[in-house]
C-alpha cells in the first residue's frame, strides 16, 4: 500500500525558515500542497526560499520576523491572517548556538588559554536559551492562539535533549527545555484537538555547524570522527532525511493519535552505547 501525504488547503507557518533544515521543511510541505509562510529575521534568505518554492509551482510567502519580539510576531500574524484567513500548522524551527556559549574543550582543563565553563559569557548563554526556548514559547503564544481542532504544532528539538553534548551547555539545556515544553503543550492543547510533537535531529551537516565538523581542507575534524564512530549508519544526516517524519507528524490522517512525542532522527546515534 502506498500512502500519499496531502496537505492541500493547509496553511503552515515556519520560523527559522531561511535555515538549511527549515527551508527544506518548507519545500517538503509545499510539495504536499500546503501554503507555506516563511518567517525569519533574515528576510532576504526567507524570500529566496519563497521564490524557489514558487518556481516549482508551490505557494509560499516570506516575512521578516524576530521570534524574540512578540509585537513583531503579532504583526506577522495579522499579515498572515489577512493573506490566508487561517493557520493550520506551526513549526517552531528558529534556533541555534553561539560561540560565546561554547567551551574550547570537552572537559575542564586548567589552562588559561582555553575557554572553560567558567569563562562562558552570560549574555551569550542567555541569547542561546532565549532563541531556542523563549522564541518557541512566544511564537506558540502568538500563532498557536489561531489553531483550531486539527491544528498541529511541531517543535524542533535535538539529540542534545536526550544526552547533552560536550562544549555546548546552553544549547543542550535549551533543547531539553523544548522537549519538555512539547510534552507540556501536548497535554495542554489536547482537549482542543491540537497535536504537539517534536523532531529531534541527530548530526546534520549545515552551514551553522560546518566549521565544527570539517577542517578548512574539507577533511573531518576530530569531533566529527568521534560523532561518526558513534553513529551506526556512519554518516551525517541530510535535510531529506527529515521529510518523511515531518509529513507524518503534520498529516492528521497519518498521525491523528500521536501527540507529545519527541522523534529521534539520528542514524542510530541514540541507540549505540559506544561499545
Amino acid at each position: 500500500m502506498s500512502y500519499k501525504f496531502n496537505l492541500t488547503g493547509k496553511v503552515v507557518v515556519i520560523t527559522g525558515a531561511a535555515g538549511v533544515l527549515c527551508s527544506a521543511f518548507a519545500e517538503t510541505l509545499a510539495k504536499a500542497g500546503a501554503s507555506v509562510v516563511l518567517l525569519d529575521i533574515n528576510a532576504e534568505g526567507a524570500q529566496v526560499v519563497a521564490e524557489n518554492i514558487a518556481k516549482k509551482g508551490g505557494k509560499a510567502i516570506a516575512y521578516k520576523a524576530n521570534v524574540l519580539d512578540k509585537l513583531d510576531l503579532e504583526s506577522c500574524k495579522t499579515a498572515v491572517l489577512a493573506q490566508f484567513g487561517k493557520i493550520d500548522i506551526l513549526i517552531n524551527g528558529a534556533g541555534g548556538n553561539h560561540p560565546s556559549a561554547t567551551t574550547s574543550n570537552e572537559v575542564w582543563q586548567k589552562e588559561n588559554t582555553c575557554k572553560s565553563f567558567f569563562d562562558l559569557d552570560e549574555k551569550g548563554v542567555r541569547f542561546v536559551f532565549d532563541l531556542n526556548f523563549l522564541g518557541a514559547f512566544l511564537t506558540t503564544q502568538v500563532f498557536g492562539a489561531e489553531l483550531q481542532s486539527g491544528g498541529v504544532i511541531i517543535n524542533i528539538s535535538s539529540m542534545n535533549a536526550f544526552q547533552p553534548l560536550t562544549k555546548i551547555p546552553a544549547y543542550s539545556g535549551a533543547k531539553a527545555a523544548i522537549s519538555n515544553f512539547t510534552q507540556w503543550l501536548a497535554v495542554h492543547f489536547a482537549p482542543k484537538g491540537i497535536r504537539v510533537n517534536a523532531l529531534a535531529p541527530g548530526f546534520f551537516a549545515t552551514s551553522q555547524n560546518k566549521q565544527l565538523l570539517y577542517n578548512k581542507d574539507g577533511s573531518l575534524t576530530e569531533r566529527s570522527k568521534k560523532i561518526l564512530s558513534h553513529t551506526p549508519m556512519n554518516r551525517f544526516g541530510v535535510p531529506e532525511d527529515l521529510a518523511g517524519a515531518l509529513l507524518f507528524l503534520a498529516d492528521n490522517d497519518a498521525s491523528g493519535f500521536v501527540t507529545g512525542i519527541v522523534m529521534p532522527i539520528d542514524g542510530g546515534f541514540s541507540a549505540y552505547s559506544g561499545v
